[in-house]
């Protein structure tokens, strides 16, 4: 199997702070691949998957709470696919790493992802529930372990949003060996087991930053895919990792985080910025895990 290599990509990494992604949020982390190895071939979709299917749509938001929140039109939602993408396979004892969903051609749909989990803001679990929006949460314990219990209302809140893995101390991966990567994903796969009951299937490496010991480490501890982006929402618009516009299937990292990193935005206005942005982009949100 052809081997990843690190794309090079506009964003600049950001030094560590206890936010758990960087001191500041424009720009937030590194975009795209950031490893050694040698780049794999763009997935395709699978020829059997439909642009439309039966299966009921994530969100089921009210007509009428799109306007609670500072949107001019309802979400739009991506049914579950009748049929999952083709996606890259990893070589024996590893696990592949996925950076965009391959989507049927016409098919315009992105995913939500949240990060770390510094903030706990009230009004946005209010926010999720009332839309429904289906979030990927990647969870680091040294800062959202201070109130898993939001997060775990979150999850519950009927969006079939998921809790996943974020290390327990964000650190730089690249820069550790092994055992200490082990320990951080491990460790984390553990806590979260702990405390919402299932093993993360997912896993995103801090920064963006992996490498090979990383794709090991990952498989021994349980994990199934790495979960990367090309798209990082800042406070109000979207920072790309090529072009100037949401592809179809791109994954979005957002952080939870608060007005001292949002330069005095909150949580919920840089989401209602993002799905604006989204909206005007003519996309649908789909839940990431129906597609994996």
């Amino acid at each position: 199997m052809r081997r990843l290599v690190a794309g090079t990509l506009a964003a600049g990494a950001l030094a560590l702070s206890l936010t758990g992604c960087g001191e500041s949020v424009e720009p937030i982390e590194r975009l795209g691949r950031k490893t050694t190895q040698e780049p794999s071939q763009t997935p395709t979709a699978s020829a059997t998957v439909p642009a439309s299917s039966p299966a009921p749509a994530p969100g089921g938001a009210s007509d009428e709470a799109y306007k609670k929140w500072g949107l001019t039109a309802p979400v739009q939602y991506a049914p579950k696919p009748a049929q999952k993408p083709q996606l890259p396979k990893a070589a024996p004892g590893k696990v592949p790493v996925i950076d965009r969903i391959p989507l049927p051609a016409g098919e315009k749909i992105v995913f939500l992802t949240f990060d770390d989990g510094a903030e706990k803001d009230p009004e946005f679990l209010k926010m999720a529930a009332d839309l429904q929006l289906p979030i990927s949460m990647f969870l680091t314990d040294s800062v959202a372990s201070s109130d898993y219990g939001h997060f775990e209302k979150l999850r519950d809140n009927g969006s079939a949003s998921t809790v996943n893995n974020h290390t327990l101390t964000h650190p730089n991966l690249r820069t550790l060996s092994f055992e200490a990567q082990k320990k951080e994903i491990c460790g984390q796969q553990d806590k979260l087991e702990k405390r919402f009951g299932q093993r993360p299937p997912l896993f995103r490496p801090p920064f963006g930053n992996y490498n090979d010991d990383t794709l090991r480490a990952a498989s021994e501890c349980g994990v199934s895919s790495i979960l990367l982006w090309r798209v990082s929402m800042q406070i109000n618009n979207f920072q790309y990792a090529q072009g100037s516009a949401l592809q179809p299937g791109d994954i979005i990292l957002a952080h939870f985080r608060g007005p001292s990193e949002l330069k005095g935005a909150s949580e919920v206005q840089m989401t209602t910025r993002m799905l604006q942005r989204i909206q005007e982009q003519g996309y649908r949100i789909g839940r990431l895990e129906d597609y994996l």
